[in-house]
């Protein structure tokens, strides 16, 4: 496990409500989080918070109540949430780009909403492209590419501004098997300097990647740990569910008996 003294990451108490009146509820309950460099899975069932969770962090949620800090700034305030947003890469679990681009077009159009300087641009652009595997479709329209290939250019677009911060939610859809396991070398070469956010309900990506495990349930973390940690609270694994599975598993059912 990646152990660091910097602290990318800080929340306490956060809370976020979506929708208004009778039909508000809660998606994120009193979330407490201390990310330092590394890569953190977060991990539930659909409909934990997951997905509001890594948008708070790229500051495109506000909380409704709680602190957050990020790279040593308070996104709340507007200079603080643009030199964040300099400083971090954010691929959505939902990603589009515009067909007529090209994958050079579209990725350059990222170092420009980030602010790469115009003189290291063109080399920022070559070196994420590279890192994904799409150089040699760097003069392709995004309308001529297969889903995955798509789901490649925005890792290259959030990776083109080498972030301090990397959020990416449900970054293997649309991958095949060895793209994913490729996938998984890259986080794990970034973690060295950098802040990885992996949001998924893959288990297996979390069990490969990761370094640390944040569970959510219901808006609220259910459990925190080691991959390892994690497997060993599931005992003795069954034939067809990996011991991972089976602790997450364990630890959600032990969040909801409130033990």
């Amino acid at each position: 496990m990646t152990t660091t003294t910097t602290t990318t990451v800080r929340a306490e108490g956060l809370r976020v409500r979506l929708g208004r009146g009778r039909r508000a509820r809660t998606v994120l309950d009193g979330v407490d989080l201390d990310l330092g460099h590394g890569v953190h899975g977060l991990l539930g069932p659909n409909g934990a918070g997951k997905t509001t969770l890594v948008r708070v962090l790229a500051t495109l949620v506000d909380p409704d109540d709680g602190h957050l800090h990020l790279l040593g700034r308070r996104p709340g305030r507007e200079s603080d949430r643009r030199e964040v947003r300099r400083r971090l890469g954010y691929l959505p679990q939902t990603f589009g780009g515009y067909p007529r681009f090209s994958v050079r077009e579209f990725v350059e159009y990222f170092a420009w909403l980030k602010e790469v300087p115009a003189a290291r641009a063109p080399l920022a652009v070559d070196h994420a492209l590279d890192r994904v595997g799409l150089a040699d479709r760097a003069d392709s329209r995004l309308k001529e590419l297969s889903g995955g290939m798509v789901r490649r250019v925005g890792l290259a677009q959030a990776l083109v501004n080498d972030p301090e911060l990397l959020l990416l939610d449900e970054p293997t859809a649309g991958l095949d098997p060895e793209q994913r396991v490729d996938f998984r070398r890259l986080v794990r070469d970034l973690s060295a300097d950098t802040t990885v956010v992996l949001s998924t309900h893959l288990v297996e990506d979390v069990a490969a990647a990761c370094d640390e495990v944040t569970l959510l349930d219901a808006g609220r973390v259910a459990w925190t740990g080691t991959p390892t940690a994690l497997a060993d609270l599931g005992g003795d694994a069954r034939a067809d569910v990996s011991a991972v599975e089976h602790g997450y598993t364990a630890a959600l059912r032990a969040h909801r008996e409130g033990r």
